[in-house]
């Protein structure tokens, strides 16, 4: 019976661990935290399982955070959260459910929310939890929670504006800028790209990356041809749904070199988040059998 609410509930409880840490394999460590949490509470002591498994795994998550952001303090380079395959045998089933709040972008700007405040923001806004259930959660009054929301909603406002663009025009956008890519034609890909694009990469001082923001779509166009020149036929562009939107896998002699996610103004590319992070890759890696 234990085994299958808690299987029942496990793809809710991965959902909420991995937006809150950004880290599949934390996410993971915390649902089975809570797994073990669950099969040795006695059955009387909950009325709710659900609510139970909700708050317990909240609650691991948020102690992870805490420290995490200790390490991401120290973090060399830029931090990007693990980028999650769609469709993959490695990805917990369900775990996209909401995919328009599961993208790259989303939880890098979550990144600038205290723990607390994430955790708050996600159980109202992304997975729909009254407010006495996320004040149980928190162990805060409801009042509080809803202090607590309505600064976060309004912290992130105040972040990058990010464009709503149809999938069929965001696909569209990315697979000409996939061809030209694997063309290496700089003039298609300058003009995809707008004048203050930005490129923000992750190596995680396992291997090379920008130390900070390369701004302007001529140098990142630039960038992206130099490699065209370096690698030549060796690259190898390939389209694929990372968290829940389309995005694009770059390798070089076979193996996994970068993920990469794109935001577009549905004209042209105007961020580009760039995973090259090993440990990182390690899941989507193996998926494609080059981990």
């Amino acid at each position: 019976m234990k085994q299958e609410t808690f299987d029942r509930l496990r793809p809710r409880l991965q959902g909420i661990a991995y937006r809150m840490l950004g880290s599949m394999a934390e996410a993971e460590d915390v649902v089975q935290d809570a797994w073990l949490r669950w099969n040795d509470a006695a059955q009387d002591a909950f009325r709710s399982a659900d609510a139970w498994l909700v708050t317990v795994t909240t609650r691991l998550a948020i102690d992870r955070l805490r420290a995490a952001k200790l390490q991401r303090a120290q973090y060399t380079g830029i931090w990007l959260p693990e980028p999650v395959l769609g469709d993959s045998p490695t990805t917990p089933e369900q775990l996209l459910e909401h995919v328009d709040d599961v993208s790259v972008a989303f939880l890098m700007m979550l990144e600038r929310l205290a723990p607390e405040a994430r955790a708050a923001f996600l159980l109202r806004e992304v997975f729909d939890a009254e407010y006495d259930d996320v004040a149980q959660a928190l162990g805060k009054s409801e009042d509080a929670c809803r202090q607590i929301v309505h600064r976060a909603k309004t912290q992130l406002r105040e972040g990058r504006q990010r464009f709503e663009v149809p999938r069929e025009t965001h696909l569209r956008l990315l697979t000409s800028f996939a061809q030209a890519l694997g063309q290496g034609d700089f003039s298609a890909l300058n003009a995809m790209l707008a004048e203050d694009a930005e490129l923000i990469g992750d190596g995680g001082g396992k291997v090379t990356s920008f130390p900070k923001p390369l701004l302007g779509g001529q140098r990142i166009a630039q960038l992206f041809y130099a490699a065209h020149l370096r690698f030549g036929a060796a690259v190898r562009v390939e389209l694929a749904v990372i968290n829940g939107e389309w995005a694009l896998l770059r390798f070089i002699d076979g193996e996994l070199e970068s993920a990469q996610s794109y935001e577009t103004d549905g004209n042209r590319i105007v961020r580009i988040l760039v995973q090259r992070n090993p440990e990182k890759l390690a899941r989507i890696a193996a998926a494609f059998g080059t981990g």
